[in-house]
């Protein structure tokens, strides 16, 4: 018999019930352990055993979140395990802030718990602080790496070994500062940085600054009624039949398209190659993404210089900050080329 009893929380997806289609199921749960939950019980070996396995859809539980904790709270506190993974959620958002919002729930019960997700998933740096997260990649291609690290730790949390820093063992910096006895002092441990900054070394800074960028705000127009207007979404609105194949989450790409001569857009000529939220709405009026009949109509009554002839889209979710900024920066300068004045962004 197994000396630790483990609860493991996964998407509608990873607990193969469903794509986005199932995105809305509300909690359930499972005896014994499903999809990445095979993995995990190998990789954590015979002590511990998976009792459970909760299931919620990533759109019920951003949209009910106040509804689907105690629910999930409650059937962990009935289980009484000694330990709760979620995930990994690698860089899907919903998923990410869902495996760290139960995490901490959890938490609050006194139980170790272990989630694993990508450095730029919101529900990294919302939960980093609540919760250990280990660094995995931005897709379910390092799972096989992902889940043998999450069961280290994991392990160690349950067994109540003391964890080493975040770089030695591979998770997300929590901001949490400890303080502990070093062999040299402080002043001998800065020159030594010091001199390896200069000398063009590498070192390893003992409290690492964020990095934030720096933009400055454009100044006002001061003039719509001779402005050019661009529209750019992030909502994934695309010509029907989505032409250039943009992917429905982690884009590796953006679409350039010309709506001149278009009033309106509808379902014959739009839809949403989005696969971050239900789909519907959007494919039955994409105007509620990409404000084009608005626009056109402001544009008539002289609100508006006129509306840009071509409009730019990506879908934003689970897409790398790295690619999001590249995309940003050649529209931009797009843009700028062809005198745009100002733009309208729109996400979803």
């Amino acid at each position: 018999m197994a000396k630790y009893k483990v609860v493991h929380y996964v998407n509608q997806f990873y607990g193969q019930i469903g794509g986005e289609e199932k995105a809305d199921i509300p909690p359930e749960k499972h005896e014994g352990k499903l999809g990445p939950g095979l993995g995990l019980a190998t990789a954590l070996g015979d002590d511990y055993e998976i009792v459970e396995t909760i299931i919620c859809g990533d759109s019920y539980f951003g949209e009910h979140m106040d509804e689907a904790l105690p629910v999930i709270t409650k059937w962990v506190e009935e289980i009484k395990p000694d330990l709760f993974i979620a995930g990994p959620a690698f860089n899907a958002g919903r998923y990410g802030v869902a495996c760290g919002a139960v995490c901490k729930a959890v938490g609050e019960l006194g139980i170790p718990t272990v989630t694993g997700m990508y450095e730029e998933n919101p529900g990294a740096d919302m939960y980093k602080s609540d919760t250990i997260i280990v660094k995995t990649r931005d897709s379910a291609a390092g799972m096989r790496k992902a889940v043998p690290a999450m069961a280290k730790i994991a392990k160690k949390l349950a067994e109540g070994e003391e964890l080493g820093s975040a770089e030695e063992e591979g998770y997300i910096p929590t901001g949490v500062r400890t303080n502990y006895f070093a062999e040299e002092r402080g002043s001998k441990r800065a020159v030594d940085m010091l001199v390896k900054k200069l000398a063009g070394e590498p070192f390893i800074t003992e409290y690492p600054m964020p990095i934030f960028d720096k933009v400055d705000p454009a100044p006002a127009v001061k003039d719509l009624s001779k402005a050019t207007i661009a529209l750019v979404t992030s909502g994934g609105i695309v010509p029907k039949g989505n032409p250039d194949r943009i992917e429905s989450s982690s884009a590796s790409k953006y679409g350039e398209y010309s709506i001149e001569g278009i009033a309106d857009l509808d379902p014959s000529n739009s839809e949403t190659a989005h696969g971050g939220y239900d789909p519907v709405y959007a494919n039955e009026d994409a105007d509620r993404v990409l404000p084009v009949d608005v626009l056109r109509e402001m544009e008539k009554d002289g609100e508006i210089g006129k509306l840009f002839e071509r409009f730019y889209t990506t879908t934003g979710n689970g897409t790398a900050v790295a690619s999001a900024k590249k995309f940003a920066e050649e529209i931009a300068q797009k843009l700028k080329n062809a005198n745009v004045d100002a733009v309208i962004l729109t996400s979803t």
